[in-house]
């Protein structure tokens, strides 16, 4: 009785969802999403660490922009440039110790 029952309700949208749901059928499909969101949270991460500073100085120099501080922003994006440029100069350092 109850397999005729789960039988009829798997033929419904709404059962198969349920289905899918309690892991019945395609269990491995739930594992391939979870690993899928692992890595695009990992790569949130990195990309956050890498560009978080940048980001950062950007936002500062636009806030002070729209606010009218005019010298203000043009001394935060002076800053930022120059903290851009080491640290693609400590980068480029980086890069060719590595490859000596």
């Amino acid at each position: 009785m109850k397999t005729a029952r789960i039988n009829r309700m798997k033929k419904s949208w709404f059962g198969r969802q349920i289905c899918r749901l309690l892991g019945e059928e395609r269990g491995a499909v739930m594992m391939e999403y979870v690993i899928v969101a692992v890595l695009i949270a990992a790569a949130c991460v990195v990309a956050v660490a890498m560009f978080g500073k940048t980001i950062v100085g950007m936002f500062d120099v636009a806030a002070k922009g729209a606010t009218g501080d005019h010298s203000g922003a043009k001394t935060a994006l002076d800053e930022t440039q120059q903290q851009q440029s080491e640290d693609a100069s400590q980068a480029s350092e980086f890069h060719d110790s590595m490859h000596k």
